[in-house]
């Protein structure tokens, strides 16, 4: 079935809720650990028809925030989303209390139960009201970015067109670009400070009602952070300090030397090569075609995928007003089908889709025939997922970008590593921004400027509009619609490197290794997953200085390829 022609019908509170009590009853009189799983495959199998909804839902409003139907679907969900988590919690809260639960434990995975348990930590029937302010704040912000147009030398364009120019070979036209984002960004600056206002308020209050001190341990349970706290996570942070930051900086400054360039700007930060940056070298129509080729030649399991991705028009890449302006891989569970929204821009960003995106959609339909469907997977897996699959990926680029394959691949990994110090800063931000909620709008800003001298030395905002205040964070959406998601990336990202390490000594070995953390995600921790895989966990000790040579390694060793 091709995703538009999947029926979509609203899914209403009373509905769910009137077949989650017949399954509660089920849990309370169940006589066995047998009984249990019965109502617990029952209760999933609901669950399945709502996730597809609000999915659904989503994804056609993402498409096109305009729509008045779903936009006024989207306003519904809002507004039920905490409904439907209070009465999930009720049914999760039977689960934990039966006197079977150590019995069915032998029949379900034993952190599916550890799942419930943190769950349960984020909702009150209290903070109802509190959750669809929140919700409704997150989807103006959405709505907001998706119809915000920017002003580039008398055009207007979505934000995900003018982002490209960010990699343009002139540094006049990036500079422009900059300058252009900054402009429309602070002709619209009380927006973008009511509404994180907004958030940070609501979400402190509903942290508060819940018991706790603020809204960074509310936030973790809320990630379903099951292997690692919000303790591991400083120590990584300072880690990336200590490790990565100094082999970043060493990079950059021979890129600097390189380019010629008095100091590396802000619009200079995407540019690693001399001469034309790594473009796709085809249009849209062949980067697919050749996607098809490359994933038959990586495996035929894989190439056969990504055919039915195609066969049921599964991608969503044309970049247009009024569509959301990030990139996105959902699931329409019901149906067992990946969906990839994106937005390409004529940069070599449009491959990372083909590459990145599709490692979330091969994950998600390896978990649809092999995961349980309530296994607390973290977000950090996921994204193992997506960026090592970029990495498996580089022995085809030539398909893509030509004669300018080596400098992709350079440019890709420099990327990859430039990107780790980026994302704790995202991070940090949100833990300073979290810890003290009264901070003004303007206190926020000089808190984030700090952070990018800490972690970002060799890069300078001087000069361009706006931006120089600390204002990048207000595009970066996960900020604002999912907090603390973004060291995820980061976790992920040395993993990745991991996998590109493993796949220039063996590939063939790598990829097995790669399917088979696929297949096994949904069922072990991420640390056995890591394991298994043959890599070392980021939280180890000294893991991150390993990363750190290792890619610094290759990149040296790309760097000489280049001339």
């Amino acid at each position: 079935m091709k995703v538009s022609e999947m029926p979509y019908e609203r899914i209403t509170v009373e509905e769910f809720k009137e077949k989650a009590e017949k399954i509660i009853e089920k849990i309370k009189a169940a006589e066995s650990a047998g009984d249990l799983k019965a109502a617990r495959d029952e209760y999933n199998k609901i669950s399945e028809e709502i996730d597809t909804a609000c999915a659904l839902a989503n994804c056609r409003f993402t498409l096109n925030t305009r729509d008045e139907f779903y936009n006024a679907e989207m306003d519904y969900y809002d507004n039920a989303m905490p409904l439907f988590s209070g009465i999930e919690n009720e049914y999760k809260k039977a689960m934990l209390d039966s006197p079977y639960r150590a019995d069915a434990e032998k029949l379900i995975n034993p952190r599916v139960f550890k799942g419930f348990e943190m769950s349960l930590k984020t909702f009150s029937p209290e903070v109802i009201g509190d959750l669809q302010q929140e919700n409704a704040l997150v989807t103006k912000y959405s709505k907001f970015m998706g119809e915000l147009a920017f002003d580039f030398e008398g055009e207007k364009m979505p934000l995900s067109v003018l982002r490209g120019k960010l990699e343009d070979d002139s540094r006049d036209v990036r500079r422009k670009a900059a300058e252009a984002i900054g402009k429309t960004m602070e002709a619209n600056a009380e927006t973008f400070d009511e509404i994180f206002d907004g958030l940070v308020k609501i979400r402190t209050q509903i942290a508060r009602k819940l018991g706790y001190k603020n809204f960074v341990e509310l936030g973790y349970y809320r990630m379903g952070r099951v292997d690692y706290d919000e303790n591991m996570v400083a120590a990584f942070r300072k880690s990336v300090e200590t490790d990565i930051v100094p082999a970043v900086a060493e990079m950059k400054e021979r890129i600097r030397n390189r380019l010629s360039l008095d100091k590396i700007m802000y619009y200079d930060d995407a540019i690693s090569v001399t001469g034309e940056m790594p473009r796709p070298v085809i249009g849209t129509e062949e980067i697919f075609r050749n996607a098809l080729e490359m994933y038959n030649g990586m495996k035929p399991e894989i190439g056969a995928f990504m055919q039915r991705m195609l066969d049921a028009e599964a991608f969503d890449v044309e970049a247009r007003d009024g569509k959301f302006g990030g990139g996105y891989c959902t699931t329409f569970a019901k149906y067992k089908q990946p969906f990839i929204l994106a937005n390409f821009n004529g940069t070599s960003g449009d491959i990372d889709v083909i590459t990145h995106e599709f490692g979330h959609a091969l994950a998600a339909d390896y978990m649809f025939k092999y995961a349980e469907p309530d296994y607390p997977t973290g977000m950090e897996t996921h994204e193992c997922h997506s960026m090592s699959m970029e990495f498996l990926c580089h022995r085809w680029m030539k398909d893509f970008f030509g004669e300018s394959a080596e400098k992709y691949k350079y440019k890709h990994t420099v990327d990859a590593l430039s990107f780790i110090p980026y994302g704790v800063i995202v991070d940090e931000f949100q833990h300073v921004v979290y810890e003290n909620p009264d901070l003004t709008p303007d206190e926020r800003k000089a808190e984030y400027r700090k952070l990018e001298k800490k972690y970002r030395p060799y890069l300078s905002f001087e000069g361009i509009p706006y931006l120089e205040l600390g204002t990048r964070w207000q595009y970066q959406m996960h900020i604002y619609e999912s907090p603390f998601y973004y060291i995820d990336y980061c976790i992920a990202q040395c993993v990745a490197l991991g996998f590109l390490c493993l796949s220039r000594e063996d590939f063939d070995g790598a990829l097995e290794k790669y399917v088979e953390f696929l297949k096994t995600t949904g069922g072990v921790s991420l640390t056995r997953l890591i394991e298994n895989a043959g890599l070392t966990s980021p939280f180890a000790d000294g893991a991150l200085a390993d990363t750190a040579k290792g890619a610094s390694q290759i990149i040296k060793e790309l760097e000489k390829a280049l001339g």
